[in-house]
């Protein structure tokens, strides 16, 4: 029987995702909390800021609606909805508006055909069932011997990286729809130079909760390929 691959020094990389994931999330948390106090000088709330860019981009078939939990907001491609929860939708904050803008500029990347939102949108059905079955597959893989083995092992490892592709290609995703956030609110004049330095700073927040998650997936991803190729040398 294989115990090395439940105890071994490779799960201090899994350790260093975590650290990074907690403290991207406690940073995003905190930023969002404080400029969530700063009502902005308009008094425009998060619904009234998204209807009105994505109304400046043209866009009209873009439904802006309200969704529980907080942070939870998200724009679906699916049924063209871009959902804002209840810290957003009806706050007038600097943050809230920052957050409501952000998503617009995923629904402005889907009306303009944004390359990597498509190819991040295309690889979601092989991430779901790559997530579910990667794992059992390397784990049973390390259980056995021969080609089989081998066979199992590799497929496991092939469907976590397109897991692992698909957390990198959201990295330019989101940092495009944070910058088009950005611009449209400073060119718009929907909020002050001041304001938008706090949207600045609460989507930079945002962004590296992103650049955490892809690097734990990394960071496993090395794991499981010390684990295999150790492995391998002992067959």
């Amino acid at each position: 029987m294989y115990y090395g691959f439940y105890y071994d020094w490779t799960y201090i990389l899994v350790l260093i995702g975590v650290v990074l994931s907690l403290l991207a999330s406690s940073q995003v948390k905190g930023t969002f909390a404080k400029y969530s106090k700063i009502r902005s000088y308009s008094g425009m709330t998060g619904r009234e800021a998204a209807e009105q860019i994505l109304r400046r981009n043209g866009i009209y078939d873009v439904q802006v609606t309200h969704i529980a939990g907080n942070l939870t907001d998200h724009y679906d491609p699916r049924n063209k909805t871009l959902a804002l929860s209840d810290p957003v939708y009806n706050s007038t904050s600097v943050a809230a508006i920052g957050v409501a803008a952000h998503e617009c500029g995923h629904a402005v990347q889907h009306f303009e055909g944004y390359a990597p939102l498509s190819i991040r949108g295309a690889l979601v059905p092989v991430v779901n069932f790559g997530s579910m079955i990667s794992w059992p597959l390397i784990i049973i893989g390390l259980f056995m011997n021969g080609q089989m083995s081998s066979f199992l092992i590799d497929i496991g490892i092939l469907l976590f990286m397109v897991a692992v592709a698909f957390h990198l290609i959201t990295l330019p995703v989101e940092i495009n729809a944070s910058r088009r956030a950005v611009k449209v609110l400073g060119n718009s004049g929907m909020l002050r130079e001041d304001e938008v330095g706090g949207v600045k700073k609460v989507l930079r927040a945002a962004a590296m909760t992103y650049v955490a998650s892809a690097a734990a997936m990394i960071l496993q991803l090395l794991r499981l390929l010390i684990l295999t190729n150790g492995r391998r040398r002992n067959d």
